[in-house]
């Protein structure tokens, strides 16, 4: 079973595999291109995982994983120093 907690190492991965940054529909066409199978047989999260992906977002940018929304441009998430390594 995938909880959100989970979908924060997706988000990293997926900013990873796009060279460290990305617009939000790269990054959820690779989490679900990794991570389809998982997300299908979430139960619930199967609706709202695209909600959920935002909150794992918001929660790597509160500890510092993620560049802030004023750092980048509108859309695009990109890793912090501190995820890069």
């Amino acid at each position: 079973m995938v909880d959100r907690e989970v979908l924060k190492d997706w988000v990293v991965d997926a900013l990873r595999n796009l060279g460290g940054s990305g617009h939000l529909l790269d990054v959820l066409k690779q989490v679900w291109r990794h991570h389809e199978i998982e997300i299908k047989e979430s139960g619930d999260m199967f609706y709202t995982w695209q909600y959920d992906i935002r909150w794992a977002a918001t929660s790597l940018r509160h500890e510092g994983k993620l560049r802030s929304t004023d750092e980048t441009p509108r859309g695009t998430w990109e890793l912090s120093e501190l995820a890069s390594n």
